[in-house]
């Protein structure tokens, strides 16, 4: 905590304009106190800023002077927590006489409100026993926190925030004496239950009269209310135990609210009361509490106050069971029977609220005691339990029965292994389900069953469901579909059941497999070979924690897992899989950090279990490594990660000796099998290497299994590794892959401590190899090597800095690599050198780097300081490289590092940096000045306004340069970098800064800007004025019902405001459906409560509500646009046409009608027909020779003749002539899926040329009408066409 004169110092020195005044008065105490030689004491200071408070502030006038006043609070509020307790207690009258204006004036600010509650909070604070005796009639504490209450539900957020934290500091510091409550804890307790019971008044009578115009929301008050009980409850330990039943009712009283913050704040304050007596103190208090909470039962089917209510109640007895699991864990059955009672209610929010009870019930009121050493009355207990559950699968709970099956999954999770006998019935009633083809809902069925496997173990499960495959009984049903459950569920079991169920019925499976091909019988074949696969895939659960591995897993077993692993590649992940599971789950038993042994969390295999599993297992880990490497040998190269995990797995426990012995035998053949390769590849004159669908030459095997073993083996044995890995990355192979193989060794070694070790016994030794290796590296290893450098350094010593520079131009150049990654590793390599460079902890103060060790340096060259101006100087060293590639490399070098380190660096090092890079905007090679604008972007973005004013005045005009550069997108580039800068200093320094050819590009740039800002700005202002516009309609609806209660009360509605809902779906002539839109913002949520009615279609009947089966037309759910039939066939109905008096229009809609109908049949709104037409139609862009654009006939004639086709006779229109001058409506012929449609043709057309009239009704009446329709009416005025409803070319 900062001492007085530190804060005090900081208000000296104000950035903010309205600190200014407060920094005045406090150089008016000070000047007092040195005229009064008076020292610069914490009591000092209160005696002064107090007696300028009774003239800023008095009883009678008020508010004197409110800047002063403002001023004088703030530091006496932080004055007052330094100052004496003693003399705080003797003048609490004075002072809260004279804030007392302050804290109760209706027109006081903010500003001045808060500082005077802290000043309150630490008068109350210092305050005894005595004090707080007081009644609240006098000048005491006790009217103070009155006041603090009030003030808690204030209509300002922070004055409400600082009063709450200010009652939770008062009531957590109580005076010393014997009670552990505060003196002022009941009174808190009741005065913030009568705000909140008000308050809930207020809003419900509200709520009754709220279209009464002169009313205010009360929800607000209400959430604040809330705040406040759970600021007491939080602050005073728990609510005090004579007001948990009023507190409770109005509680539940205020979760039923519609406003969904209420409900949360109700159960923010549950959760609070519970959380504090969860400890021994207040632990007393939760038996009558949930007493409380249990008399408080809402009706039966009460769907909006039953879920909140049970969902307080689970949480209850969750704290209960973690105070006393024995006597919560006495009353389950009952607490069970009580809320499973729900699930047969018809609302689903009451069922998803008892089902999800029900399963915090089981997982958390079942105590592990009763499941590791149940008592016969624990049994007792489990067996009601498991009544229950299976009670809920009979048909009263139908409805319910995905609830249900959740419940049931809890069951069996919670009564882990003991599920058996108690939950036979259950397996037996799914099971039975679940074979019926007819149940819907197999995906939970399963989910069931497969909890049972995992609590149950499967051999309990298949002796209630046997799988029925081979010898089929009559009457009972094969259960294949039974394998892929056991498959995804199987775990902690006996391993023997593998080997006496499974294994015999792969081969009876495997024994059809070969029957069947020799059949020919090939889709048999596949079925049972996926069977087969489907029965060894359960092999890995069963190896997970199995209990009975000792004496299951044999010789015997592990040969057959060999031989299967020879035999039955497509079987190899599975067994691998399984192989794997077995070491490494015991591994996870023995890596548990807790003292003793937890039989649930470790399910039933102690630590001492799990050493003797894995030392079982190194018994055979010699053998099944021999098999898992020839495995490995024999498998393609994108296919052996499984292997190469499993004989991970082997090589952690395998016996050390038998490890020594396959390294030095592993290593030989790789040395013999690099020497003959080498010399087929000199005989074929090719390099040798692996392609992807070809067996990869045998050494990139054994390297491969060389650096998996090298983090096992022991430290004599890293003699022959590292000298293995150097003859690779010294070129005695000319196998690339082979060195890239061998830099991941370094990285492999890092990974553990005894790896590590070896790397810094070796340090020197590996640095020369490196450095030696540099030249012989191919492209395709750069980023292996890295990474391995990268792990070097990680581990360099200090006196080895010199590593640094000798390798730094290597990695500069990497930072130009063209693959990413590779590129991507120098990168983390140029920081990491960096960071180590000047790494404080690993060097001690005065570290230099010898450049004389440097290679290529001179043996008299000068130390130099490890720092990073020394790095950078270092880096910089490539600029004057010879090649545009090493100069261009260590620019983008410079770029990353000043970047991360720009702050690091002295500004005179970073200045010469900055002028030295920009020197090379004027070079002529592109390559060069794309990196260097790389790096003035970032030198745009971290440099501070005023270094970079400075330098806009050279920089500017060699940026534009290259402004009008287009290759290596150099333009977009300098863009870029002007955009950057207008932002930080305006368009107007660049305009004058840049020539007068080049202004016209940032003048772009400018109006760029602004657009985009007006465009956001605009988007901004719709959004107010959607909102706007919401509250206005809702105003105008108000009114528009007039005074009339019951009109308002009829046609007004809470769910009218829905942007989307089933009524407000509008179909228009065309078929085309739209949501209207009434208002509301696009997008907002709608309201809780709403519900829907679904209609099939616009004209079926109004829905009965009083209909038995009116519930199922009535949804929570938006219904979608597809239950509405709006097919191109259905009928539409349209509104009523009037005109200006009024009066009904008849006999005019038939056109529109078959407009409607035939606008759909057209194909005008069909994708198919508008794609057939732009790529076939008359219109179509079509290329002809030497790929030139080809224009239709028909174009010309719409370009020439200004759309107007030449009329031609009936006979005389050639076949499948679309009409070219009613595109828009369609071609003649019907539309790709369309149906067919019938209907009148179209309105009243002029006819041009009477010889011409058939075509044209014939044409044209295609358009509004059906093709048929229009054609053969045309010659006499379309009468007669099909469908033809009126005459259109009447004569």
């Amino acid at each position: 905590m900062a001492t007085l004169a530190e804060k005090l110092e900081r208000i000296k020195s104000p950035k903010l304009q309205n600190q200014h005044h407060t920094a005045v008065v406090l150089s008016a105490v000070e000047d007092t106190l040195r005229d009064q030689k008076a020292d610069f004491s914490p009591t000092a200071y209160f005696a002064a800023l107090l007696a300028l408070l009774s003239q800023s502030i008095s009883a009678e006038q008020g508010i004197v002077n409110k800047d002063l006043a403002t001023s004088v609070v703030y530091l006496l509020d932080i004055t007052t927590a330094y100052a004496p307790a003693p003399i705080l207690c003797s003048k609490f009258s004075q002072i809260l006489t004279s804030l007392a204006p302050a804290l109760s004036l209706p027109e006081v600010e903010a500003p001045l409100l808060r500082p005077s509650i802290g000043c309150l909070e630490s008068l109350l604070i210092s305050q005894d026993a005595a004090a707080w005796s007081l009644p609240h009639t006098q000048v005491s504490p006790r009217r103070a926190v009155a006041g603090l209450l009030s003030l808690a539900v204030d209509h300002r957020p922070k004055v409400r925030k600082r009063a709450q934290e200010a009652l939770i500091k008062v009531l957590k510091n109580p005076p010393p004496s014997p009670s552990l409550d505060h003196p002022a804890a009941d009174m808190c307790a009741e005065s913030s239950l009568r705000t909140l019971g008000d308050s809930i008044a207020a809003a419900a009578k509200q709520k009754r009269g709220r279209n009464d115009p002169h009313s205010h929301n009360q929800d607000p008050l209400v959430i604040h209310s809330l705040q406040l009980v759970k600021t007491v409850a939080t602050a005073s330990g728990g609510w005090p135990s004579k007001k948990i039943e009023p507190l409770c009712e109005l509680l539940m009283n205020a979760s039923r609210s519609s406003n969904e913050y209420i409900t949360m704040g109700a159960f923010e304050v549950f959760e609070v009361i519970f959380s504090s007596m969860a400890d021994e103190f207040s632990s007393s208090k939760l038996p009558r509490l949930l007493e409380a909470i249990s008399e408080l039962k809402p009706a039966q089917n009460d769907s909006q106050l039953l879920p909140p209510w049970i969902a307080v109640l689970s949480r209850g007895y969750d704290v209960s069971a973690q105070i006393n699991p024995e006597d919560t864990f006495e009353k389950l059955p009952a607490l069970f029977d009580m809320i499973s009672s729900y699930l047969a209610s018809p609302s689903k929010n009451i069922r998803v609220s008892a089902s999800e009870c029900l399963i915090s019930f089981l997982a958390n009121c079942i105590p592990n005691s009763v499941i590791i050493e149940p008592s016969v009355y624990d049994e007792k207990t489990l067996e009601k339990l498991a009544k229950a559950a299976t009670d809920l699968l009979s048909l009263k709970y139908q409805a319910a029965w995905v609830e249900v099956f959740n419940v049931c999954s809890a069951m069996f999770d919670s009564f882990k292994w003991r599920s058996s006998p108690f939950l036979d019935d259950i397996v037996k009633t799914v099971g039975e389900l679940r074979s019926n083809g007819s149940f819907q809902g197999k995906k939970e069925a399963d989910q069931v069953l497969g909890s049972a496997i995992e609590a149950m173990g499967p051999a309990a499960v298949l002796e209630i469901l046997p799988l029925n495959i081979i010898e089929q009984k009559a009457g009972q049903p094969g259960r294949v579909w039974f394998l892929p459950v056991l498959r995804d569920h199987v775990t902690n079991t006996n391993l023997a059941h593998f080997r006496s169920e499974l294994v015999p019925l792969s081969q009876a499976l495997y024994q059809k497999v070969v029957d069947f091909s020799a059949a020919e019988k090939t889709v048999e074949t596949k079925i049972f070979e996926t069977l087969v696969q489907q029965t060894w895939s359960i092999l890995p659960g069963y190896c997970e924690l199995p209990l009975d591995l000792t004496e299951s897993f044999d010789q015997s077993f592990a040969e057959l897992l060999s031989n299967v692993l020879y035999k039955q590649a497509e079987l190899r992940v599975d067994i691998c899989k399984a192989l794997q599971n077995l070491v490494e789950s015991n591994q996870a038993i023995l890596s548990v950090e807790s003292e003793g042994d937890d039989l649930v969390l470790q399910r039933r295999i102690t630590k001492e279990a799990a050493a003797q599993n894995l030392a079982h297992l190194a018994t055979f880990a010699s053998n099944l490594l021999a098999v898992l490497f020839n495995v490995y040998s024999q498998t393609l190269p994108h296919y052996r990660g499984y292997i190469l995990q499993c004989i991970n797995s082997y090589l952690s426990i395998a016996p050390e000796k038998e490890l020594n012995e396959t390294f030095t035998r592993v290593t030989s053949m790789l040395e013999s099998s690099m020497v003959s390769e080498k010399e087929e590849a000199a005989k074929q004159g090719q390099q040798q290497g692996g392609s992807g669908d070809k067996m990869p030459p045998t050494s990139h095997t054994l390297i491969d299994l060389v650096i998996a073993m090298s983090i096992y083996l022991p430290r004599s044995s890293f003699a022959n590794l590292f000298a293995m890995a150097a003859a690779v990355l010294n070129g005695h192979t000319g196998d690339q892959q082979l060195i890239k193989k061998a830099y991941k060794l370094i990285p492999r070694l890092a990974s553990t401590e005894t790896g590590i070790a070896a790397l810094r016994e070796r340090s020197s030794e590996l640095h020369t190899l490196i450095l030696s290796t540099a030249d012989k590296t191919p492209a395709s290893a750069r980023r292996d090597r890295m990474l391995a450098i990268h792990e070097l350094i990680t581990y360099l010593p200090t006196s080895d800095l010199h590593f640094i520079p000798s390798i730094l131009s290597e990695v500069v150049l990497g930072c130009k690599e063209s693959n990413e990654k590779a590129r991507t590793a120098s990168f983390d390599l140029l920081i990491h050198l960096a960071k180590r460079t000047t790494d404080s902890e690993l060097n001690p103060s005065g570290t230099v780097i010898r450049n004389s060790l440097v290679p290529h340096m001179p043996d008299n060259a000068p130390d130099a300081p490890a720092t990073m101006e020394e790095f950078f100087t270092m880096v910089s060293a490539g600029l004057a490289g010879s090649s545009p590639h090493m100069v261009a490399a260590s620019v983008t070098a410079l770029s990353r590092l000043f970047f991360d380190f720009h702050t690091e660096i002295q500004p005179a090092v970073r200045g010469d940096l900055v002028q030295t890079v920009e020197l090379f905007l004027t070079s002529n090679n592109r390559e060069i000045v794309r990196s260097v604008l790389g790096f003035v972007k970032v030198a745009v973005v971290v440099l501070p306004d005023d270094i970079l004013r400075a330098r806009l005045d050279s920089l500017v005009p060699n940026l534009m340069v290259w402004s009008k550069e287009h290759k290596g997108r150099l333009r977009s580039k300098v863009k870029g970098i002007l955009d950057r800068l207008i932002r930080r200093f305006g368009a107007d320094i660049l305009e004058q800064l840049v020539g007068e050819g080049d202004r016209k590009l940032v003048v772009n740039i400018r109006k760029q800007r602004e657009r985009r800002k007006k465009k956001k700005q605009g988007e901004k202002d719709d959004e107010d004025e959607d909102e706007e516009e919401a509250a206005d309609n809702k105003n105008a609806k108000s009114q528009s019902y007039g005074n009339n209660a019951f009109d308002r009360a009829v046609y007004d509605s809470d769910y009218s405001d829905s942007d989307d809902d089933a009524s407000e779906i509008d179909v228009d002539e065309h078929g085309a459906t739209h949501a209207i839109n009434k208002g509301g913002r696009k997008g907002k949520k709608s309201q809780q409560g709403e519900q829907y009615i679904r209609e099939m279609s616009p004209e079926d009947n109004p829905l009965d509500l009083l209909a038995p089966d009116a519930l199922a037309s009535i949804s929570t759910t938006k219904p979608s646009v597809r239950f509405l039939n709006t097919g191109p066939g259905s009928r539409r109905k349209h509104s009523a046409k009037v005109d200006a008096d009024g009066r009904l229009l008849l006999g005019d809609d038939d056109a529109e009608m078959s407009g409607g109908l035939d606008g759909d049949a057209a194909g005008g709104e069909s994708a198919v027909n508008a794609y057939v037409a732009a790529v076939s139609g008359p219109d179509a862009v079509r290329r002809g020779q030497r790929g030139k654009f080809k224009m239709a006939q028909a174009q010309k004639a719409n370009r020439s003749g200004g759309g107007d086709d030449m009329d031609v006779d009936e006979n005389d229109e050639p076949k499948g002539n679309y009409n070219r001058n009613n595109d828009r409506q369609g071609p003649n012929r019907r539309g790709l899926g369309m149906p067919k449609t019938h209907g009148p043709s179209g309105g009243i057309q002029k006819r041009r040329n009477i010889r011409g009239g058939g075509s044209r009704g014939g044409s044209r009446g295609s358009g509004r009408g059906s093709g048929r329709g229009g054609g053969r009416g045309g010659d006499r005025g379309g009468g007669r066409g099909r469908g033809g409803g009126r005459f259109e070319n009447r004569r």
